[in-house]
């Protein structure tokens, strides 16, 4: 075994949360402030999913005082504290970069019940 699979089967995580396109989750994310650390939570709708793996990402969207505001999560990332599923949603796409133009109900996701 050479040094990047050591590195990967290391780092990867073994129970990956199951979420999809369309969901709206809470992500906990540590964040380092000098010597302290503490866990922020980022509440949004993922818009994308891509890449396999160690490098799989996702993307959360969220609308925090009239601003839309994307943050590109690595899953497997040792930042990423748990992602934490609120509600799922009913979408027929992979990709939902058509929220970014949408404002108000338009811009909602159905919820598969």
């Amino acid at each position: 075994m050479n040094k990047i699979e050591a590195f990967v089967s290391e780092q990867i995580k073994s129970e990956v949360p199951a979420f999809s396109i369309g969901d709206t989750v809470k992500v906990h994310n540590k964040i380092k402030e000098g010597t302290r650390e503490r866990i922020q939570i980022f509440e949004g709708t993922v818009i994308a999913r891509r890449g396999g793996g160690i490098s799989e990402t996702f993307t959360v969207r969220r609308v925090a005082y009239g601003c839309g505001v994307e943050k590109t999560f690595p899953l497997h990332s040792p930042n990423v504290e748990k992602v934490q599923v609120v509600r799922y949603g009913k979408v027929r796409r992979a990709k939902l970069n058509y929220l970014r133009d949408r404002v108000g109900k338009s811009a909602k996701v159905k919820e598969r019940i």
